[in-house]
């Protein structure tokens, strides 16, 4: 098994092992028998890993429960209706379980553009730096969903706003933070559908792509960085699942490494996708897509380097912006 893989099959185990200082043994689910889920290709059965593996301490669609997440274990005495998310990946989550949240926040504030449409009347609370943990208070939320990484220095104060479950971090576990926003709003089959609808779709691109799989390179331009991503990241888990490979700079269990810009040949690869996220004025994208280095780089001059969508693969981080990030692929190599 290589490292990604270890990595990816021990992340529910990680999970608890942050918490099991104060998490309570899950008894096995009292709802409707197994649970399946697809992952990287193969279905795998789960008895009770809808609860014990993301903390549940009842059966799927059972309230009260307790949920074990990163800072602990939260209580939950009804099903949730009143959604307050934190992040564009718990954003994605609840959306594509069939809640629309009354609040929601990102890193920059924003709504990516693909889920727009489906936010509705939700209350755009801003930016994570700062919260405007009035404005959440207001919302009067019965749950709140985040990360770890994101708002931990919050988490006292979100849990006396309401009950607060947190993921470890977003990106490349997108789809253990599926398992642990369904496991709090009750909605466990919904997200294991999802999950194996996914893998379906990503079985169907690698059987198309299995006769010459191109070695994918990712860029990402960003204010003052320039990054190539790894396989620890949410677009690297997805070309992983159809057996798309690396050039080997990227070929890492890491988030990403950054280069410089004099050092964009390590960017070669079969195919290049690309993208900008911030500011256009400071990213650095045009003066590198215009240079010298980056026509020289044999992908550019075969006209098999693309711009993607920076909302949908690298800020996607669930779901849905996956199930798009698939139909991109099977465009853009078809």
């Amino acid at each position: 098994m290589s490292r990604f893989a270890l990595r990816r099959a021990l992340l529910p185990v990680l999970l608890l092992g942050l918490v099991a200082a104060c998490a309570q043994p899950a008894p096995s689910p009292t709802g409707s028998g197994n649970i399946e889920v697809a992952t990287g290709g193969a279905r795998f059965s789960t008895a009770d890993a809808a609860t014990a593996a993301l903390g549940a301490d009842v059966g799927p669609g059972v309230f009260p429960r307790t949920v074990t997440h990163a800072r602990g274990t939260t209580r939950l005495e009804a099903r949730p209706t009143r959604v307050v998310v934190l992040d564009t990946g718990e954003l994605d989550d609840v959306l594509a379980l069939g809640v629309t949240p009354v609040g929601l926040a990102s890193p920059d504030g924003k709504v990516p553009p693909y889920l727009e449409p489906k936010v509705g009347g939700a209350t755009r609370l801003g930016t994570l730096d700062p919260l405007n943990l009035e404005a959440v208070a207001a919302l009067k939320p019965d749950l709140i969903l985040g990360s770890q990484l994101r708002v931990d220095q919050l988490y006292d104060r979100l849990t006396a706003i309401a009950p607060t479950v947190l993921s470890i971090r977003p990106g490349f576990p997108w789809k253990e933070n599926l398992r642990l926003a369904a496991a709090a709003l009750g909605e466990e089959q919904k997200a294991v559908d999802l999950l194996n609808a996914y893998q379906g779709r990503a079985d169907e691109v690698r059987a198309a792509l299995a006769s010459d799989p191109p070695t994918i390179s990712l860029v990402r331009f960003m204010p003052g960085r320039l990054r190539l991503y790894g396989n620890l990241s949410f677009i690297g888990v997805i070309l992983h699942d159809v057996g798309l490979p690396r050039p080997p700079v990227q070929d890492i269990d890491e988030l990403a490494t950054e280069i410089s810009e004099e050092r964009i040949d390590q960017a070669a690869g079969d195919r290049i996708f690309y993208s900008s996220y911030g500011d256009p004025q400071t990213t650095g994208k045009d003066a590198v897509v215009n240079g010298d280095l980056w026509s020289r780089i044999p992908a550019v001059q075969g006209g098999r380097a693309q711009e993607v969508d920076d909302s949908v693969w690298f800020l996607g981080l669930g779901p849905t912006g996956a199930n798009l990030v698939l139909a991109d692929l099977t465009r853009l190599l078809g």
